[in-house]
């Protein structure tokens, strides 16, 4: 499985650095592969035509960012011209997690009900919303909630079985409003 840990925003300096928005789980992951495949956002994470590159360094950047130098961009002209890409890494090169916690992309999929059984919907996103994530749970008629990803709303989380239990609080469970779509980090994941 491949995983969007990122997008390319611009060129960093004139010897061929990339900045990237770092989308998801933090900086750490970028900072760690060997290797990426940028993608063409509009065919996704498994864009056919997706470019590798080695990463021959890296290093935080802005808040948010992490900056890459990778093998045959070589000046800022050729950064400049990756400027939309999404980074993407495969899932299986991705470094364990302690035991509860998860990487978003892992929770794409899961059924939601409540911890009584009452079923919510299925994850089809995770939006980052600064301090905490949230999951876009859509149910079958289309209907969206966004539920906090924290561990007391949450007393149960199984990707292995795709299930997550969160708690049955006055509110929680609403239907977002209806609205503009925005993406957002692990979407493509």
């Amino acid at each position: 499985m491949k995983v969007v840990l990122g997008r390319v925003v611009g060129a960093h300096g004139v010897g061929g650095e990339v900045r990237v928005r770092v989308l998801g789980d933090g900086p750490e992951n970028l900072l760690v592969a060997r290797r990426v495949a940028l993608a063409d956002p509009r065919r996704g994470r498994d864009d056919p035509a997706a470019q590798i590159h080695e990463i021959e360094g890296g290093r935080t950047g802005r808040q948010g960012e992490v900056r890459l130098r990778l093998a045959g961009i070589a000046d800022r002209d050729a950064a400049e011209a990756l400027a939309g890409r999404l980074v993407v890494v495969e899932a299986a090169g991705l470094p364990a997690l302690p035991p509860g916690e998860f990487y978003c992309y892992e929770l794409i999929g899961c059924r939601v009900e409540t911890t009584s059984g009452r079923a919510l919907g299925r994850v089809v996103e995770v939006w980052d919303a600064g301090g905490r994530d949230l999951l876009v749970v859509e149910d079958e008629a289309g209907t969206r909630r966004l539920l906090p990803t924290a561990r007391e709303l949450m007393p149960e989380v199984d990707p292995g079985a795709g299930r997550i239990a969160v708690v049955d609080l006055p509110g929680l469970l609403e239907p977002a409003e209806a609205g503009p779509r925005t993406r957002g980090p692990g979407s493509e994941a």
